[in-house]
């Protein structure tokens, strides 16, 4: 058994070598201000990265998650603009590169998530749809991949979702902009292995945030959600964040390629 000092000193030690350390790291999460991303930027913040996040519109929001990412001790900074425009992502990426000095992490968070039928959508719902989850995803790649370049390696991780693998009914636009990312990730997998640029993505399944409020304001339907999950539980972001973080750290340093499902175990696709 164990004496009471030796258990002390084995206590203090695992509290100082925290399992998941990214002190002196920068991550740089899309669409930061809500949701997953806000969770994410705050869980980065807590495991002692600095971190930078993008926002589209929600001065507030964006104001108060730097706000909880400086109150953690950490530096953050805000980055509005649209992501699917070129010009504004390399403004971005080369501003974040400034501000930060580098960047170690990139999570591609930012999407949107609307309702389509497929003989009346219009190309225009297509279009931004496929503009800020898919080609957004591209152009964060493309202008932060350099940097990591230099740098000799970082993590890349791309939020994709269930309805890529599986598809989605009524949300044909949605699934096939994170088909998208799904192969866009294990692409780059393969083609940035010899940088030491590992990519991986987070395939979520349904999750409560601020994305599927509308829905979920019926809560008869929401309880209908919770039922079809075998864990009995809709995630919140934090839950989502957590393998985002893991995928970053240096536990998931021999993993690229990958795509890590979080569905509570309603989508069993491998």
């Amino acid at each position: 058994m164990l004496n009471k000092s030796l258990l002390l000193f084995i206590l203090k030690k695992m509290e100082k070598e925290k399992l998941i350390d990214l002190t002196n790291k920068v991550a740089l999460v899309t669409g930061g201000s809500r949701g997953i991303g806000a969770s994410t930027a705050l869980m980065f913040a807590r495991a002692g990265a600095d971190v930078a996040i993008t926002y589209s519109s929600n001065d507030r929001r964006a104001t108060e998650t730097i706000n909880k990412i400086e109150g953690l001790g950490r530096k953050g900074r805000a980055y509005k603009g649209d992501n699917s425009k070129e010009e504004v992502v390399r403004e971005i990426v080369t501003s974040v590169r400034k501000d930060f000095g580098k960047i170690d992490i990139l999570v591609n968070n930012a999407g949107i998530w609307t309702y389509g039928e497929i003989d009346s959508m219009t190309e225009e719902t297509w279009e931004a749809t496929m503009n800020l989850n898919l080609k957004g995803t591209f152009l964060f790649c493309k202008y932060v991949v350099p940097i990591m370049k230099a740098q000799g390696g970082g993590k890349i991780i791309n939020i994709s979702s269930t309805a890529g693998q599986r598809g989605e009914a009524f949300h044909s636009h949605y699934a096939a902009s994170k088909g998208g990312i799904i192969s866009f990730t294990k692409s780059l997998a393969s083609e940035l292995a010899s940088h030491n640029i590992l990519v991986n993505s987070v395939a979520p399944g349904w999750v409560d945030t601020e994305m599927c409020a509308e829905v979920f304001s019926d809560p008869n339907y929401k309880e209908e959600v919770r039922r079809t999950i075998p864990l009995g539980k809709i995630p919140t972001g934090d839950d989502i964040a957590g393998p985002i973080i893991f995928l970053a750290s240096s536990l998931a340093n021999h993993i690229t390629g990958e795509i890590l499902n979080v569905n509570g175990g309603s989508v069993l696709c491998g």
